[in-house]
């Protein structure tokens, strides 16, 4: 189960469980799109993967035991910004090559 994680990585900016701008890498490293897209060009700082939108988790209880009230999402912010130097040195060699090839 995805921890849902509450905050992106670079620079904090909440991502409640509901946020459709949520993006986790394979290791559900956890960015919001506009750092992904601008900062970050789609490569996982942390383990060079690539993006997709994390999922919402349902609010509601529609089977049962399964809602964000029955899993808990995370509550421990990771603030880790991304050097741009050294993560442009990083992508220099992935950015091109699809996260599926990687």
């Amino acid at each position: 189960m995805l921890e849902i994680r509450p905050s992106c990585e670079h620079c904090d900016k909440d991502l409640p469980a509901d946020a459709t701008d949520a993006m986790i890498c394979s290791y559900e490293c956890t960015f919001c799109a506009d750092c992904v897209d601008s900062v970050i060009e789609n490569t996982c700082p942390n383990c060079g993967g690539g993006f997709v939108p994390r999922p919402v988790r349902p609010a509601r209880e529609w089977r049962p035991g399964v809602s964000r009230e029955k899993q808990k999402v995370g509550e421990k912010r990771v603030h880790k910004p991304v050097d741009g130097h050294a993560h442009g040195s990083f992508i220099a060699t992935l950015k091109n090559i699809p996260p599926e090839k990687r």
